[in-house]
């Protein structure tokens, strides 16, 4: 198993010998009268000063709801940050590789293509399962990151939690838990493993359940180690001051956000029971997400006619595994209700 003395050697050379930049901010970090370190613009327009480049309030406020010590946490632009820093820190370009578990969420193999790092893919089961003696035989010293998304995405499938700890027991190299539905399954997130496993990150974010997607916030857990070189390798300030108050205004009102997942489970399982009986679908599959994949006759002249009546889903049938299938988020119960009406009425 890894362990926090080796993370070090997954890490790229020139990033552990990098001096990262200091900003003022870093520098400084107290109260003050007057600040004039950083060449800001002096007059207070309630935005003129640089924010807080570790996010301590909302890391602080984040803590308390998640149950995941501060020094824990990373904050960046959409779990999509974290992503792309997770493979600039880990993966020697040309050299190293990642490994995804088709089908899943497409921006690991686009941040990988960006940093020029080869992206190896091993076949989810035909039941949307990792094959865990397949992923463990196809690597070796340069698989540095294994890339597990759960609840998955487009199936909506949880992964199971048993194949999940086998991986993390025995992959050697940094294994990513991408939990951005994590809020909508009945499994618990991984976040609470940290202390058992130094290789483990978990991904979150705000753009599900917490009805923020407009603002660009996500989330990496994971052990002090790799936080510090999230931390040495991040923009200075890649979090702007609006959106920590916007996330922080958010975290306050945690019950209006436990109601609406409870309305989008209500609904996903309304849904369920209304798209099975179409004549034109042939499956409806397990969801832990916030969406159903739906396997119909003809996905693609269905997707049209939705389109024309201005219901926008995603036309998932030519992604592995997956022919033949729409992805349909979870809407209000209006909007389900239109898109049933419209269903209903197709030939």
């Amino acid at each position: 198993m890894v362990n926090n003395n080796t993370i070090q050697q997954y890490v790229r050379k020139n990033i552990l010998q990098l001096a990262p930049y200091a900003s003022a901010r870093h520098e400084f970090e107290g109260e003050a009268d007057i600040f004039l370190d950083a060449n800001e613009n002096p007059f207070d327009t309630g935005l003129n000063r640089y924010p807080d480049p570790l996010q301590h309030e909302l890391k602080q406020q984040l803590s308390k709801v998640k149950n995941v010590p501060v020094e824990n946490i990373f904050l960046g632009n959409g779990s999509d940050e974290a992503i792309d820093l997770l493979i600039r820190i880990f993966c020697e370009p040309r050299i190293d590789h990642i490994i995804t578990l088709p089908p899943t969420y497409g921006m690991y193999q686009v941040s990988a293509g960006i940093a020029d790092v080869e992206v190896k893919t091993v076949s989810l089961t035909p039941d949307f399962q990792p094959n865990v003696e397949a992923i463990l035989e196809g690597s070796n010293a340069h698989s540095k990151i294994l890339f597990l998304c759960s609840p998955n995405n487009p199936s909506g499938n949880d992964i199971e939690p048993a194949l999940i700890h086998q991986l993390l027991q025995q992959f050697q190299g940094i294994v990513v838990i991408d939990e951005a539905y994590i809020d909508f399954s009945k499994h618990a997130s991984f976040s609470q493993q940290l202390a058992q496993y130094p290789n483990l990150v978990v991904l979150q974010t705000f753009s599900k359940a917490w009805g923020i997607a407009a603002v660009r916030l996500g989330m990496a857990y994971a052990s002090q180690e790799i936080i510090a070189l999230f931390n040495k390798v991040k923009a200075p300030y890649n979090l702007n001051i609006l959106t920590q108050r916007m996330a922080m205004e958010v975290l306050a009102k945690y019950e209006q956000v436990e109601q609406w997942v409870k309305e989008i489970l209500e609904e996903r399982a309304k849904l369920e029971t209304q798209l099975t009986v179409l004549p034109f679908v042939q499956a409806v599959f397990a969801s832990s997400a916030n969406f159903l994949l739906v396997k119909v006759d003809d996905p693609d002249h269905l997707y049209r006619h939705l389109v024309e009546q201005k219901i926008i889903v995603r036309n998932r049938s030519k992604v592995p595994l997956c022919a033949g299938c729409l992805r349909i988020t979870v809407g209000t119960a209006e909007e389900n209700n239109r898109l049933m009406a419209t269903l209903k009425a197709y030939h």
